[in-house]
């Protein structure tokens, strides 16, 4: 296994993890957040730039989630 596909398989195990954490804390929601940012650049490292796309996106949508979470 290559780096960048340990990287991308690090950053979804990550997303998964923190999603299921979320619950527990507005802190998951932004560590959510993160891991989507790392899938987004693995997904533009990869060339397959839709995915890397929609993960920014995702990254997007968790830091307005955790601003009306902990706020």
């Amino acid at each position: 296994m290559d780096f960048l596909t340990f990287f991308g398989l690090a950053a979804v195990t990550a997303m998964l993890a923190f999603y299921a954490l979320e619950d527990r804390g507005a802190v998951f929601i932004l560590w959510f957040a993160t891991a989507c940012l790392a899938a987004s650049a693995y997904g533009f490292l990869q060339g397959a730039w839709p995915f890397g796309a929609v993960e920014l996106v995702w990254a997007g949508v968790a830091v307005q989630r955790w601003r009306r979470r902990r706020g």
